[in-house]
C-alpha cells in the first residue's frame, strides 16, 4: 500500500510547505541529493503556477513501486481555469507570469515521466513520476 502525502495550495507559504514535504519524502524513498534537489525544484514549480494560475490547489506526493522499480509520483491538482494552450505553455521560453518560462518544460525534464490533463474551466491535473536509478 503506498502512502499519499499532500499539502493545500493557497498562499506562498505553502509552496514551502510542498517543497519540504517533497525534500522528505525523496530523502525517505532513497534518493541522493541531486534527484531530491530535482524532485524539490519540480515541486516548486507546480505548486507556484498553482498559486499563481489557479489560486488554490493540492500537491500530492506518493511513494510508488511497478516493474520492479521504485520512485516518487507528484501530483499537481486545481479547479482553475485550466490551460487554454497547453501546446505553448509546453514550449521553452513561454511566460504568461513574466518568469523565466521555464515552469512546465523544466519539470518534465527534472523528472522521468509528465502527463497533464487540463480543461478549460474545469481544472488541470499534472502527474509527474521520478524513478530511483
Amino acid at each position: 500500500m503506498s502512502i499519499r502525502s499532500s499539502v493545500e495550495i493557497i498562499t506562498e507559504w505553502d509552496i514551502v510547505a510542498a517543497r519540504q514535504l517533497g525534500r522528505n519524502e525523496a530523502k525517505k524513498a532513497g534518493f541522493g541529493t541531486v534527484d531530491q534537489a530535482r524532485i524539490t525544484t519540480a515541486i516548486s514549480e507546480l505548486a507556484r503556477n498553482i498559486y499563481l494560475y489557479a489560486g488554490k490547489g493540492k500537491i500530492e506526493i506518493e511513494r510508488v513501486a511497478e516493474r520492479g522499480m521504485s520512485g516518487i509520483m507528484i501530483i499537481a491538482s486545481d479547479d482553475g481555469p485550466g490551460i487554454p494552450n497547453l501546446r505553448k505553455v509546453m514550449e521553452d521560453g513561454y511566460s504568461t507570469s513574466g518568469g523565466l518560462g521555464a515552469g512546465m518544460p523544466g519539470v518534465k525534464r527534472l523528472m522521468d515521466e509528465f502527463k497533464v490533463v487540463s480543461e478549460q474551466g474545469v481544472g488541470t491535473v499534472i502527474t509527474t513520476t521520478k524513478w530511483l536509478q
